[in-house]
């Protein structure tokens, strides 16, 4: 299924999209490459690539905010991907349980 997804088009960095299992409540959303992807795929816990850092990282190594990994879906387009997780305390690096508590509208 990795080969299914459009790298190049997005240049080398994937959307991902995390919901929770239980609740289906959106907790966040983040970028991933291949290494991370693979990373998670073999480790069952969530890896991403950080922009900013310009490294991959695991979801909760410092935080222990870990987010086991239930089932990955690739979108229609193999350009964004949805992770289903059991999340381990709050996902948001503000403590807050999401990233989205900004209601704009």
């Amino acid at each position: 299924m990795i080969a299914k997804i459009d790298w190049e088009k997005m240049n080398g960095l994937v959307p991902v999209i995390v919901q929770d299992v239980f609740d289906k409540e959106v907790l966040m959303q983040a970028y991933l490459n291949e290494q991370a992807l693979k990373l998670t795929m073999e480790s069952g816990f969530a890896h991403y690539y950080s922009r900013s850092r310009k490294s991959i990282w695991k979801k909760g190594e410092t935080s222990g905010h870990l987010q086991k990994i239930k089932k990955i879906y690739l979108d229609c387009d193999g350009d964004c991907l949805l992770y289903i997780v059991e999340q381990i305390g709050p996902a948001c690096h503000t403590g807050k349980r999401t990233c989205f508590f900004n209601e704009i509208y």
